[in-house]
């Protein structure tokens, strides 16, 4: 009797502790006309399409991205100095919510939303992009309209975030293979 005394007050004290740490994660933050992409470091409300947000552990303000495909791209990097809390990508089945205007409070949970891969639709930075949904069914419309496959977070495939993107300006490949040399060398001549 009294272990399962024991018992039961341990897993209270687990389901408190859950509890403590889901309350303590940070709210998204509202995009303002300050907010700038992460990589780019333009304004991310000159851009179209979805954008998202990464809080990392020590940090105040989270990190935002022109591209939800960023985002990803980022979370799946292993060269990151801080460990991400959460992040939040744009709802892009929130009311009122458009391609031209994706929204600045409308966040969603970067695990918890359904994104059509493979799309014909580019981001912000004109790279395809992965469009977030709250719901399946959003989702499927949305990829009825515009072509692509609906994933979780965890089914995206790298090569549809860490692959260079295509480009028919002249000398794109040159420049990309160009900047992949200089960060290899940066590489080698670290301790």
């Amino acid at each position: 009797m009294m272990s399962r005394v024991v018992l039961v007050i341990a897993c209270g004290l687990a389901l408190a502790a859950c509890r403590d740490e889901v309350a303590d994660l940070p709210l998204p933050v509202a995009m303002t006309e300050e907010a700038v992409g992460y990589y780019c470091q333009m304004h991310l409300l000159e851009h179209e399409g979805p954008k998202a947000q990464a809080h990392l552990d020590g940090t105040p303000a989270p990190l935002f991205f022109s591209q939800v495909r960023d985002l990803v791209a980022y979370m799946r990097m292993p060269e990151q100095s801080h460990d991400l809390v959460v992040a939040y990508v744009s709802d892009m089945g929130a009311e009122g919510a458009t391609w031209a205007d994706p929204g600045a409070e409308n966040w969603i949970a970067v695990t918890e939303a359904y994104y059509v891969v493979g799309s014909a639709v580019t981001g912000g930075m004109g790279a395809p992009e992965l469009v977030p949904f709250s719901s399946p069914e959003a989702a499927q419309a949305f990829a009825d309209l515009h072509g692509g496959s609906v994933m979780g977070l965890e089914d995206i495939p790298d090569s549809s975030v860490l692959a260079p993107v295509e480009s028919d300006a002249p000398g794109a490949e040159e420049d990309f293979l160009r900047r992949l040399e200089a960060v290899s060398h940066r590489q080698e001549d670290r301790p």
